[in-house]
């Protein structure tokens, strides 16, 4: 092989594994920054992995706010979807919109039975509930209890007439 062959080869080599870590490193960071989400019911069964980030949802349980004397910004309370409770543990300003009876969604980690959140979400509006805490409590609902929200209760079907068609 010549040297002009060997040079050609050589920047293919190189440019192929440039874009192959380049690859590599991507996937590792986007690997990073899943948070998966579990409802209450999956954290009380014990699916949640402990000591790592994760999205859980749910409703706030009503009554089950409860702020240290000492510092308020300690805020202890509960989620559910109807099926299971989980207390939840979280330090910091909670947003305007965080209610009882209201949906949120905590990004944290698990730490024994309690979810230590980092982050936590709010419902934007009354008709509003993450799609996640939907489908979960949809799913898990066998109590005949229906939380108030647009997005959990699908619009009913329409069906065409014959009205249209004449």
């Amino acid at each position: 092989m010549n040297a002009v062959r060997r040079k050609k080869l050589m920047w293919v080599m190189f440019t192929l594994a440039g874009a192959a870590i380049a690859v590599v490193l991507v996937l590792y960071a986007i690997g990073q920054q899943t948070d998966y989400y579990f409802d209450a019911t999956a954290i009380a069964q014990g699916e949640a992995p402990q000591d790592k980030r994760i999205r859980a949802g749910g409703m706030v349980v009503a009554g089950s706010v409860q702020r240290a004397e000492d510092n308020p910004l300690n805020v202890e309370f509960a989620i559910t979807d109807f099926q299971s409770t989980v207390p939840v543990t979280y330090q910091g300003i909670l947003p305007d919109l965080f209610a009882e009876n209201s949906g949120v969604v905590a990004t944290g980690k698990m730490q024994g039975d309690t979810f230590v959140a980092g982050e936590v979400l709010a419902k934007h509006d009354e008709n509003y509930m993450p799609p996640e805490v939907a489908k979960s409590m949809k799913e898990n609902n066998r109590s005949g209890v229906v939380p108030p929200s647009e997005q959990y209760n699908p619009a009913e079907k329409v069906y065409e007439t014959d009205t249209l068609q004449q």
